[in-house]
């Protein structure tokens, strides 16, 4: 971004360039997506879109990561409460796995043309990172569940359950594969999951 919004207004309009960029991706596809486009969608002059954006790249890679963002505090927030709750692991694996789903895989119909976008556009060192720091606090949560039937969290154990997952959602996505949405989906990377975190 250009410069950070500070102000209400100045959120309300990075908010609306948002939605009208995923309008125009989800109703007429990424190639019919230009900063021109946007503005008009917005209701904004270009000028004022290039104060905050200097390309569509830019639009939708400020999109990309405020939505990982998001979904890593809220994974934070369930596990956090998993252990404060002393949940089942099973429980928590199933919770974790169809909210990864939900976010970076299938979600409604019309919000996957998006999600595809975003795992074609998103650079290398960013998804590592964010595997990095979701894997690290997992093992922590992990830990805290006190549960005997879990093996103690490592490194190897950790990077293999995030990457498997992250890896068979960004394939379905990127396939727009039918099995999205499905429970049998989420249950073969439940199953997967709790093969390597189990005794």
């Amino acid at each position: 971004m250009r410069k950070l919004p500070t102000q209400d207004r100045a959120q309300r309009t990075i908010e609306t360039i948002f939605q009208a960029t995923a309008q125009i991706v989800e109703s007429d596809g990424e190639g019919a997506l230009t900063t021109n486009k946007v503005a008009k969608k917005a209701g904004f002059s270009i000028g004022t879109l290039y104060q905050y954006f200097p390309s569509k790249e830019a639009i939708l890679l400020a999109m990309i990561n405020r939505e990982r963002r998001r979904v890593l505090d809220g994974l934070q927030a369930l596990m956090k409460r998993a252990v404060q709750e002393h949940r089942d692991a099973e429980a928590v694996v199933r919770e974790l796995v169809h909210t990864l789903v939900e976010s970076f895989g299938s979600g409604p119909k019309h919000k996957r043309a998006m999600i595809r976008l975003a795992w074609r556009m998103d650079h290398h060192e960013n998804i590592t990172q964010a595997l990095r720091e979701a894997a690290e606090r997992n093992a922590f949560a992990l830990s805290q569940l006190n549960d005997p039937a879990l093996r103690a969290p490592t490194p190897a154990m950790m990077f293999v359950a995030t990457r498997a997952v992250m890896g068979a959602i960004r394939s379905a996505s990127l396939e727009d594969s039918p099995l999205l949405g499905t429970p049998e989906f989420e249950d073969e990377l439940v199953r997967m999951v709790l093969g390597v975190i189990r005794v």
